[in-house]
């Protein structure tokens, strides 16, 4: 018996040694340090002037602020709601112009305006040509205010978008919300974390 179990011993034995193959792989120790520079580190010196040139830039001509600072695509919305405060603006004032025209005409005593139509009673009457050039008059008075609200806002988003550009955003002032549980009672813990690093 105790043969046996000597023999299946060692059996096992020399299984496990034959299944065992020799390490190929060598370590060399011609290790190499490679240092990459931090691209989110990376930042353009501060200009304190750049938000007022391009709000001057934007008050000579419309856009170019924006070019400035590099956002193209707000020039044609720029352009087009000042054009189109400008489109309405002529419209109204051709009504306008209509609308007294015919007035002052059928006060002199013409009945062939266009609003007259062509039996004896007109198809607009006065009262509503008195109120169709008010209307007109109020129409124009918003479409400038329109066009110079665009200017304006032309104006306003270059200078914002160019203190936007230059704004530090780093770890020196962080803010993080924190979870935490209370090993007494076991309740959960909210907060905020706020974390200045003054240099």
């Amino acid at each position: 018996m105790k043969n046996s179990v000597l023999g299946i011993l060692f059996i096992l034995l020399a299984s496990s040694l034959f299944a065992q193959t020799s390490d190929t792989l060598t370590v060399t120790k011609n290790e190499k340090v490679i240092v990459v520079r931090d691209s989110l580190r990376l930042q353009e010196p501060y200009d304190p002037l750049a938000p007022s040139r391009a709000a001057f830039y934007s008050a000579v001509l419309p856009g170019l602020g924006q070019a400035y600072n590099k956002k193209y695509w707000k020039i044609p919305i720029i352009y087009i709601g000042m054009a189109s405060g400008v489109y309405f603006y002529v419209q109204n004032d051709k009504d306008y112009d209509r609308f007294r025209n015919a007035y002052k005409r059928r006060l002199a005593g013409f009945t062939d305006d266009e609003f007259f139509g062509n039996g004896d009673t007109p198809v607009i009457s006065n009262d509503r040509l008195i109120d169709a050039q008010k209307s007109a008059r109020k129409n124009k008075d918003v479409s400038i205010i329109v066009s110079l609200a665009f200017y304006l806002v032309n104006i306003i988003d270059a200078n914002v978008d160019a203190h936007l550009k230059q704004y530090n955003v780093s770890d020196d002032l962080t803010l993080e919300p924190n979870f935490e549980m209370n090993s007494i009672n076991n309740e959960a813990n909210y907060g905020l974390s706020l974390k200045l690093k003054l240099k």
